[in-house]
């Protein structure tokens, strides 16, 4: 059956489209047939970080509007065949997202993929509420700063009251993606440990991406990092948080510390 997935954050700039490359590239990887599908109309950048910007033709709101069919619009990774994108618009903007067309598109959706992975806007408006609002399950993407995690305690909210699981009563699984650590500047004091971000935000810990050069490099040649060097010390964190979210037991390490947090991270759970 296939999974929906929103990735999601409060502040912008944490890092939240080249993860959900990553992330689905890394799945693709496994042969499982993914599409990431970018719900930030009028500011669309994840056919950029997939490499895809010159073959756009038509986008989710053609798909939902009636001008494009969902075949016309998806593009196909050249790198990885179980690999697809479905854009978003840029000359839109997110009134032209309606809450029947992205029904029927997800819908539409499910029946050929293993996973869709939603990229969403940042923040709480019309975009981001779509992009979480069929969701199974939710990434949220926060870095290691107070304003970032404030923000992320918001969006669990939301994933917790405006969500189609939400309307039926049931408990919408949640993971958190810790993005840009450096472990040398938690220990001074420069940034958030992860025990803090923890304590504040208090869902299960997916993942935690170090601070890296690679990340910016490979989103300059249009690659996710999973794609553009797989072996880098993000990428190789971003394979782990897939392979606990197709439910792995995989040990969580910090970034710089050999400190593993399976059993103090890796078992809790929501409050």
């Amino acid at each position: 059956m296939a999974k929906v997935v929103v990735v999601t954050s409060g502040k912008g700039g944490v890092g939240k489209t080249t993860s959900t490359a990553a992330i689905g590239a890394a799945l693709a990887q496994r042969n499982e047939r993914t599409v990431v599908v970018d719900f930030d109309v009028g500011l669309r950048n994840l056919d950029l970080v997939m490499g895809a910007e010159r073959r756009v033709v038509y986008d989710l709101v053609n798909v939902i509007q009636g001008d494009a069919k969902l075949p016309q619009a998806l593009i196909r990774d050249k790198r990885l065949e179980t690999l697809f994108l479905l854009p978003a618009s840029q000359t839109r903007d997110k009134d032209s997202l309606t809450p029947e067309g992205v029904e029927r598109v997800i819908n539409d959706l499910k029946k050929h993929f293993d996973w869709i992975i939603c990229d969403s806007p940042a923040g709480i408006e019309r975009g981001a509420t779509l992009a979480m609002r069929h969701a199974d399950m939710a990434i949220v993407v926060a870095n290691p700063e107070v304003s970032s995690v404030r923000d992320s305690d918001r969006i669990i909210g939301l994933l917790d009251s405006k969500t189609l699981k939400a309307e039926l009563g049931e408990r919408m699984e949640k993971h958190l993606l810790l993005t840009r650590y450096d472990s040398m500047r938690a220990d001074r004091g420069d940034m958030l440990k992860v025990d803090d971000v923890l304590e504040i935000l208090s869902i299960p810990l997916l993942g935690i991406i170090p601070e890296s050069t690679d990340v910016l490099r490979a989103s300059n040649i249009g690659a996710p990092v999973t794609l553009a060097d797989n072996r880098s010390a993000p990428a190789m964190a971003y394979f782990d948080a897939v392979r606990r979210l197709t439910g792995e037991p995989v040990p969580i390490a910090i970034p710089g510390d050999r400190r593993s947090l399976f059993g103090k991270i890796f078992g809790r759970r929501a409050a």
